[in-house]
């Protein structure tokens, strides 16, 4: 019974947002996050390799898959943490990254999860007061990044990254307000 709860808290969202590897250390440090998936989505190939990602035009996005527990963090509250760290308004680019892998975009499995994202964006671009370049779709075509794109940062901690320290250290202390 116990482990059928726990089970029935789990969620998944599938985030892009630049360069993976940053957006996949930044998640990680999230209290309530279960896991993190770095990989490829919403292109037009089947499991595809970075270097067709990056130079054989398959519209594929970086990705971070982040496994959560709502009952400890809620999809709202995840979704405040990544508008954080992007810029919502470049069209394939954050940082130094430029290309159609390093568009933002929020990618949902389940369908009830639609209408909360909407809301998060819509909220997000009256901020703004202008039209943002967050892609909401449904997840397809996923596949996972090579092993060695996994964890990136944590084994090469000199590797760039268009996050910096102080959102990393945000990360590690956030917690969920609506969440007791």
């Amino acid at each position: 019974m116990i482990r059928e709860n726990l089970n029935n808290n789990v969620r998944e969202i599938t985030l892009a947002g630049g360069c993976f590897w940053g957006t996949e250390m930044y998640f990680k440090a999230i209290r309530g996050v279960i896991k993190t998936e770095v990989g490829y989505a919403n292109g037009k190939t089947q499991n595809p390799t970075y270097e067709d990602v990056c130079h054989h035009n398959t519209g594929h996005a970086e990705v971070v898959k982040v496994t959560y527990d709502n009952q400890v963090i809620s999809l709202p509250f995840l979704l405040s943490m990544y508008f954080e760290v992007i810029d919502p308004v470049a069209v394939n680019r954050q940082g130094n990254d430029v290309g159609i892998q390093y568009r933002t975009g929020i990618y949902y499995s389940d369908p009830a999860d639609e209408a909360v994202i909407l809301e998060s964006v819509q909220a997000l671009r009256m901020e703004y007061g202008v039209p943002l370049a967050i892609e909401v779709l449904p997840l397809e075509n996923y596949s996972a990044a090579e092993g060695y794109h996994q964890e990136y940062l944590i084994k090469n901690p000199g590797g760039y990254c268009h996050i910096g320290n102080r959102e990393f250290k945000k990360a590690a202390v956030a917690r969920d307000p609506s969440i007791k």
